[in-house]
């Protein structure tokens, strides 16, 4: 694995955003995958390793505020249009012609506007758990833990919280699936204790926003992609309906469920991440 960075602008000035790499620098492939609102590129280890045994180059970014990249200077920069500005200086970067998509959840929003968009470098897209559809009642369950300024003392208490805040990510991951998960999403300060790898304030969109239905089937009408939904079967926020509804229209997804899971599947589990490398190859 390698950790590379660039410069993102927004109207505040630059701010720095890390990415990670495996596989060869010059496959011929490439896939690029981006993490859910509160996660960072950590949750794509097992994706990446698997892809570049196939050959494939992997590429997961932190996007800004979260993981090893920088805090924005002011939380109004935490929007979809400044993730859609730093997904594509990076994808300018990584100097390829077309690329392959993941996106969890937040990370799958943003690969479904940029595939919509004429001359997308985007040829496949793979959404996890998302779609154009999202329930109000989801998005006040996320708002009900995002931005969280907590900390613990030790790693045990860490992940004793992150197996109950995100229980939904899969009953049936092991305790080196949590370890690694907790690894993930915590980082030890100065200080010594473990806090959350983003900045509280990527979630003032929930205060500063009335929370409602978000509404996207222009977006996923206008791919035309071949594209693969991911869904946990329990899921709160993609609904079997709304499931349903995609694999009819615009690029007429394929669906794959997963069972034990909801919001989201962690990408941590051998048949999804086998599910996702048997798609693209």
């Amino acid at each position: 694995m390698r950790l590379n960075a660039f410069l993102g602008l927004s109207s505040l000035g630059f701010h720095r955003v890390v990415y990670r790499e495996w596989g060869p620098e010059r496959a011929e492939r490439t896939l690029l995958c981006l993490h859910g609102l509160t996660r960072n590129g950590g949750d794509f280890v097992r994706v990446a390793e698997a892809m570049a045994m196939e050959g494939w180059r992997v590429v997961a970014p932190d996007t800004v505020g979260r993981g090893d990249s920088q805090w924005a200077a002011n939380a109004k920069v935490y929007g979809y249009p400044q993730y859609l500005a730093d997904m594509n200086a990076l994808i300018a970067r990584l100097e390829v012609e077309r690329l392959a998509w993941l996106g969890t959840s937040m990370g799958g929003l943003v690969g479904m506007m940029l595939a919509a968009q004429p001359g997308s470098p985007i040829e496949r897209l793979i959404v996890n758990d998302i779609g154009p559809f999202i329930p109000k009642a989801s998005l006040e369950r996320i708002a009900g833990y995002a931005g969280q300024a907590i900390s613990f003392s030790t790693m045990q208490e860490a992940e004793a919280y992150a197996r109950e805040t995100f229980a939904s990510f899969g009953s049936a991951l092991t305790d080196g699936d949590w370890s690694l998960m907790t690894e993930i999403t915590f980082a030890q300060g100065d200080d010594g204790r473990y806090r959350l790898r983003y900045d509280p304030a990527i979630a003032d969109v929930f205060k500063t926003q009335p929370i409602k239905d978000v509404e996207l089937w222009s977006v996923w009408d206008a791919i035309t992609q071949p594209t693969l939904a991911l869904r946990g079967a329990a899921s709160d926020l993609l609904l079997p309906e709304t499931a349903e509804e995609m694999k009819g229209r615009g690029p007429k997804a394929s669906v794959a469920t997963f069972k034990g899971c909801g919001h989201a599947p962690s990408l941590l589990e051998h048949h999804q991440v086998a599910a996702i490398r048997d798609w693209l190859i």
